[in-house]
């Protein structure tokens, strides 16, 4: 895992830029004047006796655009922030879901033999192109999108807190990153974020988001009916919310992963709004034999560009029928532009 040198704290005209600003300013502040009519309080006297009120939420706020503005300086000056893992390392990672067999490889084997399959994996990679070290990282699908509707008709289920700290613990024995990754269902990403906040805290844990199983603009359909969409709105949302979280806790910038495969999956792309806290990869997911593949990046990640890129090789899925195979690194590093995030299903 790379050393994490701390940020100092980050914070606004950037603030501006995120959609951050207008929803704080508008927030109502205490003691407003129909508070005191309701009252029936002489206003005048009641300020002179009381100590003059504190602005907190105008002190935060200030101290965010503090923040944003280091943050943009520095970025503008070195390319990136301190701790950032890309573009300095290529992320490969195993992706699933740690009880599932059926997800990916990421549980569908037994623990060790999966992290010595990944061992070899790690390898191969830095010998394709050793003038980059590699980062390996668990990809945990932690809200997953489900087959049924559930108690409140939202169609997807988060792991268990046992379940995500087991992750948390395989992933650091193996000096991992982790990235704990939401298919909606029919709920939104506004919902489900802030019941991964107390882990996207910590330094090392990053996010993905998942487009096809993003079905709130799909009344009645059941996930895997159809691929569903997010919206640059829905992305620039995400972004906002990491960045807050890195510049409260003074953190490393994220990694966010947006899996895509076709293009109505990620819709208004170049309305995504970026953030040197939030590093963007948008990631080809789809499977299938090497050329439909090739296509499917160059059509919806190459030609329709973010920031970062990433690719997806599937186990059982892309060496089927024969004699189709999976790529191998060196053929992966052929496509332009080089992927830096590698995830194997």
């Amino acid at each position: 895992m790379p050393h994490f040198q701390p940020l100092t704290r980050l914070t606004a005209p950037a603030l501006a830029a995120l959609g951050l600003a207008l929803t704080l300013t508008t927030l109502p502040g205490c003691g407003s004047r129909s508070d005191n009519e309701a009252s029936g309080t002489d206003t005048a006297t009641a300020d002179s006796a009381r100590p003059a009120v504190v602005d907190t939420v105008k002190l935060k706020l200030e101290a965010m655009r503090r923040d944003s503005l280091k943050a943009d300086s520095i970025a503008k000056k070195t390319g990136q922030l301190p701790g950032a893992i890309l573009p300095g390392h290529r992320i490969i990672a195993f992706y699933g879901n740690i009880r599932s067999k059926g997800m990916g490889i990421l549980g569908r084997e037994p623990k060790e033999q999966m992290f010595r399959k990944f061992a070899g994996v790690l390898k191969e990679w830095q010998a394709a192109d050793p003038s980059i070290p590699v980062q390996p990282a668990l990809h945990n699908v932690t809200i997953t999108a489900q087959g049924t509707p559930g108690k409140d008709g939202k169609w997807r289920l988060m792991n268990s807190k046992a379940t995500i700290e087991e992750v948390i613990s395989w992933a650091r024995e193996h000096k991992c990153i982790l990235f704990l990754d939401v298919q909606p269902g029919h709920s939104t990403l506004q919902v489900e974020l802030p019941k991964l906040e107390q882990y996207l805290k910590q330094p090392d844990i990053h996010l993905g988001i998942d487009p096809e199983f993003s079905l709130a603009t799909m009344p009645g359909i059941r996930p895997n009916q159809r691929i569903g969409t997010l919206d640059a709105k829905d992305i620039n949302f995400t972004i906002n919310y990491l960045a807050r979280i890195v510049s409260e806790n003074k953190l490393p910038p994220k990694v966010l992963t947006v899996h895509r495969f076709t293009r109505k999956m990620v819709t208004n792309y170049k309305n995504i709004k970026l953030d040197p806290r939030v590093q963007v990869v948008m990631h080809m997911d789809g499977h299938g034999e090497p050329t439909l593949k090739k296509d499917s990046y160059h059509d919806y990640i190459q030609t329709e560009p973010v920031q970062y890129t990433g690719f997806k090789l599937f186990y059982e899925y892309d060496a089927r029928p024969k004699p189709h195979h999976i790529m191998t690194p060196t053929e992966v590093l052929q496509l332009t532009p080089k992927p830096l995030y590698i995830q194997y299903q």
